[in-house]
This record gives C-alpha cells, structure tokens and sequence, in this order.
C-alpha cells in the first residue's frame, strides 16, 4: 500500500453543506476503494494566487490516504467529473517523510515561533 496526498480546491459556496457533501462522497469513494484515510483537513476559503474559472476564493480540502494506485485514478476521475471541484492534485508521499513530518509535532516549530 502507497500513502497519497490529494489537495482539492472546492468552489466557495454560501452553503458549506455543498462542499461538505463532496467531501463525504470523495470519503466513501476511497474507502470503497479499499483505501484508509489517515488524514483530512478542510482550511476552509482562502484567496487564490490567480482567478480559476473566474473565482477569486477557493476552499482547500487535503486528504492523506493509504491505498493502492488504482485509488488514484478513481479520486482523480470523480473529481474531473465533480462541478464544485476547480482544481485537483494527488502526490504519492514517501513514508519515511510522513513518518518525520508526524514526529515533529504537525511540522510546528520547537521554539514556538519566528524570533
């Protein structure tokens, strides 16, 4: 099994239950799949560096999954094929990486911050 990050940008909606519902059907789509979620993080509207498909916000969805590669093609497919969905990119990521990046606390900073 191959560990993925995938990082969605969803349309900014009024209505978060909009995007929400696409995230619980990329959810069931992977775990259907026969991959394992390890990570999900929604953080939330954010302004983008560029207008896509005329939108100035976005909001970001990044899903950490354990799984086989064929996953990847299924996620990527629903996602071509989803209208809330502007942009998508799927990464394989090295274990060892992730194992770091776990150890350090979330990638935070020992001293607590910038001095």
């Amino acid at each position: 099994m191959r560990v993925y990050e995938s990082l969605s940008i969803l349309r900014p909606m009024q209505a978060e239950t909009e995007n929400e519902q696409v995230v619980q059907k990329m959810k069931d789509l992977l775990t259907q799949s026969g991959a394992t979620i390890l990570k999900l993080d929604n953080s939330g509207k954010k302004k983008l560096a560029y207008d896509i498909q005329h939108e100035r916000k976005g909001t970001f969805i990044t899903i950490q999954f354990e799984g086989p590669p064929t996953v990847v093609k299924e996620l990527e497919r629903f996602q071509r094929m989803e209208d809330q969905v502007m942009k998508f990119m799927t990464v394989k990521l090295d274990p060892k990486d992730l194992a770091a990046v776990n150890e350090a606390g979330e990638g935070e900073p020992e001293d607590g911050g910038v001095q």
